[in-house]
């Protein structure tokens, strides 16, 4: 089992940023936090890396519902987005699988909750992939 949905589209790595944090919205999730990944290393390791971003996002009923099956479900939240430049013109939209990364808890609840999650993030990768055909 994979732990990750992608798609890799022809578009501006700052438009593709741009476009996953609106589609994103239109799905039901708030970015949390934004990890410019690149400036991080540069700035803590004096080292070049790829224009990368980790955006957290969250569904807050999804996240309610997540927190009242399992109290400690907070370590693995929010749900991590990624995009990363691939070079040639060409970004990565990664999500994680929020069913792979919770199963190892046994909780029905969860389950549910991160199936739902689940079929939210794939629609969200499933958007780019459109906005990038038009």
């Amino acid at each position: 089992m994979t732990y990750h949905f992608s798609v890799t589209i022809p578009m501006p790595f700052e438009e593709a940023l741009e476009q996953t944090k609106a589609v994103l919205k239109q799905h039901g999730f708030g970015v949390l936090t934004t990890i410019d990944v690149q400036k991080t290393m540069k700035e803590k390791l004096g080292v070049e890396f790829r224009p990368y971003f980790i955006l957290g996002a969250c569904n807050p009923q999804m996240a309610y519902k997540a927190l009242q099956a399992e109290d400690k479900i907070g370590t693995m939240l929010p749900c991590n987005v990624i995009i990363q430049d691939r070079g040639r013109g060409m970004v990565e939209i990664s999500a994680v699988d929020p069913v792979a990364s919770m199963k190892a808890i046994e909780n029905p609840a969860l389950a549910e909750v991160a199936q739902n999650v689940r079929g939210q993030l794939k629609a969200v990768i499933a958007d780019m992939a459109a906005i990038a055909r038009t």
